[in-house]
Parts: structure tokens; C-alpha cells; sequence
């Protein structure tokens, strides 16, 4: 009678599946959060951003390597979640960067305020013009930018932001802000986004709040991503 004896299979450790799914969150929120710090936080310079952030990429990639060697059991789940999540925020920013997005809107013009309304018009005649209420030529920022920003008031009483014979670079997140006074800081207090840049050239427009105050206000091209102004128009 001969008897055989099995070798016992070896037994996955309590909390090793639950450390290997925590692992992917982690790496994510890691390497995201870094990415917003190094170029959003820590420097209003454009090109030191995009320099930090590389960094980052380096420093969180090099990390993740380190706990795959030291820890087999976290290697595919750590490794396959610093490659998505890398892919993913490298790719957006790279063909954010380099590709122009070129619009060509139709729009609206008024007359400007004092031709709109000359001294003999009537409240009624006067409701049935477009009025350009303020107006602005846009400054390089942290990016060469040019034309020409207006607020008009159409016939209904609404307002709208026309961008005209505008350019800058392309860049990732770009937002178009109106910041009281003449502050070029896209992110302060009482900024009002009126939404993504629908293009980094061309004719464009953005419908204003009701109540925003234009005048003496500046319009900021601002990259979210990186917290810093592509070009301004201060309006007057």
C-alpha cells in the first residue's frame, strides 16, 4: 500500500486582495495629485510647470518600480495602474499642447456706446441696437496672444464676450475668465469663468452672467492646468 502526499497550496494571505485593489486608487490619486501640485501649485511659470510636472512623472514612476520589486504581489496592479494613469494625463496635456483648435464664429457686433446712443435717440430706438458696451486689446502673457475683446449688448438686454482676430498657443485647460479689475490671475477671488476656450484661433464668443461688471474688469485666457495666464484684455 503506498501512500502520496500532497504539498498543502500555499494560502493568500488575509488582506492581500483587498491591499492589491487599494493599490490602483492609490497610485491614481498619487500620481494625479502630484501632477496638479508640481504644475498647478508651485510655480506660475508655464515652462517651470511643464518642467516640475516631467519631474513628477520621473520621481511617481520610479516610486512605483521600486514597490514592484520590493512587493511581487502588488506588481501588476501598481505598474498597469502608474502606466494608465501616466498615459492618460501625459497624452491630454502633449496633444492639448500641440495641436491648434481653430474656430470661426459668427459673432455679434454693436456700435460703440456713444454712436449707439447719441443724444437725440429715444429709450426705444435705442433698445433696438446692439451696443458695444467695453472693449480691450488682448497682451501676451506666459504665451504670445493678440485681438481684440468686446462686450456687446444686444437688443434682449443680454450680454455677450466676442473674442476677434484672436490667437495664442495651444495649451491644456484653457479657460476663459473675467477678473475684476486688472489682475491677471485667472484663479482669484471673484473671477467668473464663462467656460473652455473654444479655440486658441479664431472668432469667438461667450454669453456674460447678468450683473457681471465689464468695465475696468479684465478678461484672463487662463490655464487651469497649470494655473498661469496665456494673455489678458483689460476692458474699458
Amino acid at each position: 500500500m503506498s501512500t502520496s502526499i500532497t504539498a498543502p497550496r500555499a494560502r493568500r494571505r488575509p488582506g492581500a486582495l483587498a491591499t492589491q485593489l487599494l493599490s490602483v486608487p492609490a497610485v491614481v490619486a498619487a500620481v494625479g495629485l502630484g501632477v496638479w501640485v508640481a504644475g498647478g501649485v508651485v510655480s506660475d511659470d508655464f515652462r517651470l510647470a511643464m518642467v516640475l510636472t516631467a519631474a513628477w512623472f520621473a520621481i511617481s514612476g520610479i516610486a512605483c518600480v521600486a514597490i514592484a520589486i520590493r512587493h511581487r504581489p502588488l506588481r501588476v496592479p501598481v505598474l498597469a495602474a502608474y502606466v494608465i494613469t501616466a498615459g492618460a494625463i501625459g497624452g491630454y496635456l502633449g496633444l492639448s499642447t500641440l495641436r491648434d483648435r481653430v474656430v470661426d464664429e459668427t459673432v455679434v457686433v454693436g456700435a460703440p456706446a456713444p454712436a449707439a446712443l447719441p443724444a437725440d435717440a429715444g429709450t426705444r430706438s435705442a433698445a433696438r441696437t446692439n451696443v458695444e458696451v467695453a472693449r480691450g486689446a488682448f497682451r501676451s502673457g506666459e504665451h504670445d496672444t493678440e485681438g481684440r475683446a468686446a462686450v456687446v449688448r444686444v437688443r434682449d438686454g443680454r450680454r455677450f464676450l466676442t473674442l476677434t482676430s484672436f490667437a495664442t498657443s495651444a495649451g491644456p485647460d484653457l479657460r476663459v475668465r473675467l477678473v475684476p479689475g486688472r489682475s491677471d490671475d485667472g484663479g482669484a477671488d471673484g473671477a467668473i469663468d464663462l467656460g473652455a476656450l473654444k479655440g486658441n484661433r479664431g472668432d469667438q464668443q461667450y454669453r456674460l452672467p447678468p450683473g457681471a461688471t465689464v468695465t475696468g474688469a479684465t478678461v484672463v485666457i487662463w490655464c487651469r492646468a497649470f494655473s498661469v495666464p496665456f494673455g489678458t484684455a483689460r476692458l474699458a
